[in-house]
């Protein structure tokens, strides 16, 4: 299992926020790429960084620190917030981002992933983030009437490298995985799961590694990891 350490970026700082309210960030790092740069040290071999500024407004806004972020680190980065078009794709991949994370227009215009995970094998994730039971988009701000399995199964065979799938219910909250929730999304379709939201401890990645069915292909840590609740060796260990 993988275990990705959230970068989320807010007006050009580290900030971590409960459920996608942007207005109750807290800032643990005003330098993302040192933040990175600590992360890299620590033994992780991914990083999972998002523009919340870019994902709200459909445009890249902190693109500065994501760059910053790129030159000061050698482990891979998966990108995502306000990701829309191929050419912010190409642009991206271009600038070193090994995944393209795509959520809005997964919902909006399914096309547009096909059509990169064609470009760009290996290099296109899609989020999918539930709340209560339906997909969001434009930065949380927005519900769809989709559900979560409704939109993964858009993209079966398409060359997608990963579903990356938030509880926004439990985002921020240290409240512990649902672990049957991301399960189930697992076992019914092909595409690696990612689980994100809620992540309390290293006993969410015991239970995930545990459960029975198709494995989770990975973690994405955040709050927890920031507070101290984790520690990045015993994480690690337990997930390899």
């Amino acid at each position: 299992m993988i275990l990705y350490p959230a970068i989320d970026l807010k007006d050009g700082q580290c900030v971590r926020v409960v459920r996608g309210d942007l207005g109750q960030a807290t800032v643990f790092n005003a330098d993302p790429a040192d933040q990175a740069r600590t992360w890299a040290a620590q033994g992780f071999h991914w990083l999972h960084v998002v523009d919340l500024n870019g994902a709200v407004e459909g445009r890249a806004v902190n693109a500065s620190a994501v760059e910053a972020i790129l030159h000061a680190v050698s482990v891979p980065v998966q990108l995502g917030g306000g990701v829309r078009a191929m050419g912010d794709i190409e642009r991206w991949i271009e600038a070193g981002v090994s995944r393209v994370i795509l959520g809005t227009v997964a919902v909006r215009e399914p096309e547009v992933v096909r059509a990169a995970a064609r470009r760009f094998p290996e290099q296109i994730a899609v989020s999918v983030d539930v709340r209560a039971g339906k997909v969001a988009v434009q930065g949380w701000t927005e519900d769809s009437n989709l559900d979560a399995i409704a939109v993964a199964r858009r993209f079966e065979d398409a060359g997608v490298s990963a579903l990356i799938i938030t509880d926004i219910d439990r985002d921020g909250t240290t409240l512990g995985f649902d672990v049957e929730a991301f399960g189930e999304i697992a076992d019914r379709v092909t595409i690696p799961v990612i689980a994100a939201g809620g992540l309390a401890s290293v006993d969410d990645i015991v239970r995930l590694k545990a459960r029975a069915g198709v494995p989770i292909a990975g973690a994405v840590l955040g709050r927890a990891l920031y507070n101290g609740a984790i520690a990045p060796a015993d994480a690690l260990q337990v997930a390899a």
